[in-house]
């Protein structure tokens, strides 16, 4: 049997959850993903309709960054009580991320026929141009005298 859903919890954690993706400039899709959990389920618990099983939340505080404290506004006011110290990934561009989740859909022979067909493009493109560093303005010197 189902407990009953506390709403005023639901929705500190459901806000919570949502201030810290934004915070790390991810997706639903993206939490969800790394989450192990259907995007759909993630958005329900984002807008406060769902509480997380105990093992959700833990990796919900691993893929967010944040403390269970934080995400169940609990201790000091909220505020997350062991502050993130582990240096951000650097993020894949939102593209690429769907091509992935896209990618993951397929047949290992549809798979490998996209990968021929992704590598033959490749082979032909120009290498990208280096970026293009501004030169600084040059200073001047106070005339002295």
């Amino acid at each position: 049997m189902r407990e009953p859903v506390d709403h005023k919890l639901a929705a500190i954690l459901g806000g919570a959850a949502r201030t810290a993706r934004l915070r790390l400039g991810l997706t639903q899709s993206d939490v969800a993903e790394r989450v192990g959990m259907a995007m759909e389920v993630y958005s329900r618990l984002e807008r406060g309709r769902m509480l997380p099983r105990t093992q959700t939340l833990k990796r919900l505080c691993d893929v967010l960054q944040v403390s269970s404290d934080t995400l169940l506004g609990v201790g000091r006011g909220g505020a997350p009580l062991t502050p993130v110290t582990r240096k951000p990934e650097r993020e894949d561009p939102l593209e690429l991320r769907r091509m992935t989740r896209k990618l993951r859909e397929l047949e290992p022979s549809q798979l490998r026929a996209v990968s021929r067909v992704v590598n033959a493009v490749v082979s032909v493109m120009p290498p990208p141009a280096p970026p293009v560093k501004q030169a600084r303005p040059a200073r001047r010197r106070k005339a002295t005298g």
